[in-house]
């Protein structure tokens, strides 16, 4: 009977130390499994290891992408156009810039060149000199970066002042250019142009003025284009007030085609009170063949009127007017504002 108890004594004292083994290895594995997490925790905090970016600028697009390959860097690629064909497939910025660390598995914003968004020169001959200078200018400004590449110049310009000769085509009639139509541009060009002042012996029937209005004088020169000046005096004899009364050469001559007329206009009887009489006059810069001008009114209320509309060569402008006072003349040459002033 004594034995059989001391056996289940020892059984007992068996089963608790297994329990106590169990335990332990039970708290050891939870304890193993933690520092696996924690170590993995800890990992993925740190992220990926630290790259540097390399100076990519000025290579062509495989090395550069090699390059970022052997970093463990991706490319994120822009394409522009740009100043010379000899940049096409070469890398223009990156960002971010060479040197800056960054962790691997980056992106690295690439902007890769197309070439030049022209690669030949258009055949301007025949067109009107202005037309072509004020296009090449649209196009530099359109561009905006694209047209001033590192050395500041824009892929296309013109090159002033312009060669002129006498020729059959009307004036501004670009005759000659250089480089010629169809020129492959492969940087910054800049054209030269060989321009017509028009006939050199060329004449005309020059308009009768004598007896129209301020009005219909301006309409009908702006209708022939004729070079032209105003002075003014005071109404005398019979003579219609505020008219044409005389001008030279006379009216119906045949006179070459770049004379200047002048004309005589006298001055209105009255003028309505809140109104001005006078000559416009502003003494503009010859060209050497004329250009489009306009002179508007712009009235008190805001309203514009538009007074004169003419090719015009240059020198000392003068033109009469009667408007209300407060009103502004306002002088554009190829739709470009020059001078305005307000009469008093």
């Amino acid at each position: 009977m004594a034995l059989g108890n001391l056996n289940n004594l020892n059984n007992e004292g068996n089963a608790a130390g297994n329990l106590k083994v169990f335990i332990s290895m039970a708290i050891s594995l939870i304890v193993f499994v933690g520092i696996i997490a924690v170590s993995v925790f800890f990992i993925a905090v740190q992220g990926a290891d630290e790259t540097m970016v390399p100076e990519l600028r000025g290579k062509e697009l495989t090395e550069a992408l090699m390059e970022l390959q052997v970093k463990e860097l991706y490319p994120r690629i822009q394409l522009r156009y740009s100043q010379t064909s000899l940049d096409k497939g070469l890398i223009l910025e990156q960002e971010p810039l060479a040197g800056t660390i960054v962790k691997a598995g980056r992106r690295i914003r690439l902007v890769v060149s197309q070439g030049v968004v022209i690669n030949k020169v258009e055949n301007y001959l025949g067109r009107n000199i202005d037309e072509v200078h004020i296009e090449i200018q649209t196009l530099a400004a359109s561009q905006g970066n694209l047209a001033a590449g590192s050395s500041g110049r824009p892929l296309l310009s013109v090159k002033e002042p312009f060669m002129y000769e006498y020729s059959e085509q009307s004036a501004g009639t670009i005759l000659q250019q250089k480089p010629e139509p169809d020129a492959e541009i492969s940087g910054p060009t800049v054209l030269e142009f060989v321009v017509s002042r028009g006939p050199e012996s060329a004449t005309i029937k020059a308009p009768n003025l004598v007896g129209l209005s301020i009005n219909d004088a301006l309409e009908l020169i702006g209708r022939t284009g004729i070079d032209f000046s105003f002075t003014l005096r005071p109404a005398s004899g019979d003579e219609v007030p505020g008219t044409v009364v005389y001008q030279e050469p006379a009216g119906n001559s045949s006179t070459p085609a770049n004379t200047r007329f002048s004309f005589l206009v006298n001055e209105p009887e009255t003028v309505s009170e809140g109104e001005v009489f006078g000559l416009f006059t502003y003494n503009m810069p010859r060209n050497p063949y004329p250009l489009a001008i306009r002179i508007e009114a712009q009235f008190p209320s805001g309203e514009r009127r538009r007074l004169l509309t003419v090719e015009y060569g240059g020198g000392n402008l003068s033109v009469p007017y009667q408007l209300p006072s407060g009103t502004t003349l306002i002088l554009s040459m190829l739709n470009r504002e020059i001078h305005r002033e307000t009469v008093q």
